[in-house]
C-alpha cells in the first residue's frame, strides 16, 4: 500500500514540480525524495516497455515496429527503397544478365539487385525490426552480422549499467553514479544522489578516454563525433577509462558536458565499467550511421 502511494505521488504533476525544485541542490535530498525519483524513473521505463507495437508486412518481410515512429529506437534504420526492376538488367556484383532462368533478388538492407548466388544469405537484421532473417548481399550480410553481435552482447551491457565517477558541467566535484541505457534505448539514466536523463537523440558527441600512451600525449585517444565529423578513429592496444559526453537539453541549444571516469576504488566494477564504455563507443557508431541515413 505504501509503495503504491509513493508510486502514485511520483507521477503527479504537482509532485514532479516539487521534485525538480528540491533536486536542484543535492544537499536537500531526503530518502522520500530519492524514493519518489526512483519511482518516477521506473514508471517511465514501465510505460516505455508497454509501448504499442504493430506487425507490418512489406515487400522485404514482416517487421515488428512501434505504432508511433517517435517511439522507435535511435539505433533503427529505415527500410530502403528497392531499385526498380527495369533499372537492373544485370547483377550488380557479378554482372550476370537476368532472364527467365536467372532471377533477380533485392538485398533487404541496401535495396540493390543481385542474382541468387550473390544474394543468397539470410541474416537477422534487427536494426530494421525484421521478425525473421532476410535476404542480403554479401557486403550487407557482413555488416548485419557485426550489428547482431552488438544487439546480442553489447546492448545487454548498456542495459545492465555500470558505476562511474560523474562530473557534470563545470562542477569540480564528482559523484558516484550508475549509468545505464533505458529499456527503449532512447535515454541514458544516471542514478546517484542526483538523477539525470539524457536523450540519445540529443547527444552531439562522445569522446572515449583511454590509457596506454607515451608521456605527454593527450588523454583523449578515441574520438567519436555524431554530428560534425564523418570519421571515427579507434585506439589500438588501450583500455577505456572514461568518457566525455556533450548533449543538449530539451528546449535549449546550449551544449552541456558530462565526464565519466572509472576509479581504482571500484576494483570489482572497473572491468565492467570499461566494457560498458566499449559498448557505448559501438552504440555511438550506430547512432551516427542512423543520423547519416
Amino acid at each position: 500500500s505504501c509503495c503504491r502511494t509513493v508510486g502514485a505521488l511520483a507521477v503527479r504533476p504537482r509532485y514532479c514540480v516539487f521534485l525538480k525544485r528540491r533536486t536542484a541542490v543535492g544537499k536537500h535530498r531526503t530518502p522520500l525524495i530519492k524514493t519518489l525519483l526512483w519511482w518516477r524513473t521506473r514508471r517511465r521505463e514501465m510505460s516505455s516497455d508497454h509501448d504499442g507495437k504493430k506487425l507490418v508486412r512489406s515487400p522485404s518481410g514482416l517487421r515488428m515496429v512501434p505504432e508511433s515512429g517517435a517511439l522507435s529506437s535511435p539505433f533503427c534504420l529505415d527500410e530502403p527503397q528497392w531499385v526498380p526492376d527495369k533499372e537492373c538488367p544485370r547483377c550488380i556484383q557479378c554482372e550476370t544478365k537476368f532472364d527467365f532462368i536467372t532471377r533477380k533478388h533485392h538485398c533487404r538492407r541496401c535495396g540493390r539487385c543481385f542474382c541468387d548466388k550473390c544474394c543468397s544469405k539470410k541474416v537477422p537484421l534487427p536494426r530494421m525490426c525484421f521478425v525473421d532473417p532476410v535476404r542480403q548481399c554479401v557486403e550487407c550480410a557482413l555488416i548485419s552480422q557485426k550489428e547482431t553481435e552488438f544487439y546480442d552482447k553489447q546492448l545487454k551491457v548498456l542495459l545492465n549499467g555500470a558505476t562511474f565517477f560523474v562530473m557534470a558541467g563545470t562542477l569540480e566535484k564528482s559523484e558516484t553514479m550508475v549509468c545505464r541505457l533505458s529499456n527503449n534505448h532512447r535515454c541514458l539514466f544516471l542514478d546517484g544522489n542526483s538523477h539525470y536523463e539524457i536523450e540519445l537523440a540529443r547527444i552531439s558527441s562522445v569522446q572515449i578516454l583511454t590509457e596506454g600512451f607515451t608521456p605527454g600525449e593527450k588523454d583523449i585517444h578515441t574520438y567519436t563525433s555524431l554530428l560534425e565529423s564523418q570519421y571515427i578513429t579507434e585506439g589500438g592496444n588501450t583500455r577505456a577509462t572514461g568518457m566525455l559526453l556533450q548533449y543538449k537539453v530539451p528546449g535549449s541549444d546550449e551544449l552541456k558536458q558530462m565526464k565519466f571516469t572509472t576509479s581504482e576504488d571500484f576494483n570489482s566494477n572497473k572491468k565492467l565499467s570499461a566494457t560498458w564504455l566499449v559498448a557505448m563507443h559501438k552504440a555511438a557508431k550506430l547512432l551516427y550511421e542512423s543520423r547519416d541515413q
